[in-house]
């Protein structure tokens, strides 16, 4: 988990300085991880080419590095990308009273998340847009690189992080209409933990499959907490399971179910993958309890991927 010294939810009011801070305790880590081969440049400079004009170069970094930078700009934008965040219900659990950075609802951890790829794309030149649903689209703005507009986004993301939905999910609907929007070609990452009312899984993987149409690059991010929602970790007294959505209760001992739930989590989350893999979409499995390095490095692979 990364180490931040934001305490409580009155604290991350300022979603833009959070952002900054998980992306700069990300490079820190990338320089000692495996993936520095990445070494993404996440400054606003490229390295210069002979023969290139030399009216651009970074002297200032020059002397810091013995190397020779080049400033970039904004018409050097070359890569457009649209995050897509499930606000359902479901993706208020777990229930948290005073969450913290390390202990979010998946519909909080997806809202900073988003935000910190957003700071990523802005050092990157990189153009975003995003699109909010449940059972219609809450909201929608198309690709832009302004500072005007991403603060915009960044507006919508924070009120992702105070106010609670109480409305279903209709991803494969939504995804249809979202994928008529987005017309250039796009790197687009969708915040879900893939609970549907519909239970007809080949009317999602449509939907999906409609989003990678124009040639776009659709990267899953299947959001979830580990300890309850895959090991079903529970205290094994009688609880009152309530499904957020469809209103369904159920009384049980978790000990009871543990063990075939297990089996058939592991189940579901196998057969996401496989037919992820048919269709060609990038399938990540994103536990909240684990912090943001897992999206951002799954952006860093998915934007070399698609320039």
């Amino acid at each position: 988990m990364e180490n931040l010294s934001v305490k409580h939810i009155s604290e991350l009011d300022n979603l833009e300085l959070l952002a900054n801070q998980v992306v700069e305790g990300f490079i820190t880590g990338m320089h000692k991880s495996p993936f520095h081969g990445f070494s993404v440049e996440f400054a606003e400079h490229r390295l210069y080419n002979k023969g290139e004009s030399t009216k651009d170069i970074d002297w200032k970094l020059y002397a810091k590095t013995k190397k020779l930078f080049v400033k970039r700009y904004e018409e050097e934008t070359n890569l457009r990308c649209h995050l897509i965040i499930d606000n359902s219900a479901s993706m208020n659990f777990p229930l948290i009273k005073n969450p913290t950075i390390g202990n979010l609802s998946k519909i909080g951890f997806s809202a900073i998340a988003s935000a910190a790829l957003m700071e990523i794309l802005k050092r990157q030149r990189d153009a975003v847009g995003i699109s909010i649903y449940s059972d219609d689209i809450d909201y929608y703005a198309p690709e832009k690189g302004s500072d005007r507009h991403r603060r915009m986004i960044l507006a919508k993301l924070e009120e992702l992080l105070k106010k609670k939905s109480k409305r279903t999910t209709n991803t494969y609907k939504v995804l249809h209409q979202i994928s008529e929007k987005i017309h250039k070609r796009s790197l687009i990452f969708l915040f879900t933990d893939m609970f549907q009312l519909s239970t007809n899984e080949n009317d999602l993987f449509e939907a999906l499959r409609h989003l990678k149409y124009n040639k776009h690059e659709v990267v899953l991010f299947h959001t979830y907490d580990g300890k309850l929602e895959f090991d079903f970790d529970f205290e094994n007294t009688p609880k009152k399971f309530v499904d957020v959505e469809s209103g369904e209760q159920i009384n049980l001992y978790a000990d009871s179910v543990r063990e075939k739930y297990t089996l058939e989590i592991e189940k579901y989350f196998n057969d996401l993958k496989l037919k992820c893999m048919q269709y060609r979409i990038d399938y990540v499995p994103v536990d909240i309890r684990k912090g943001f390095h897992q999206v951002l490095i799954s952006y860093l692979i998915s934007r070399k991927k698609f320039l």
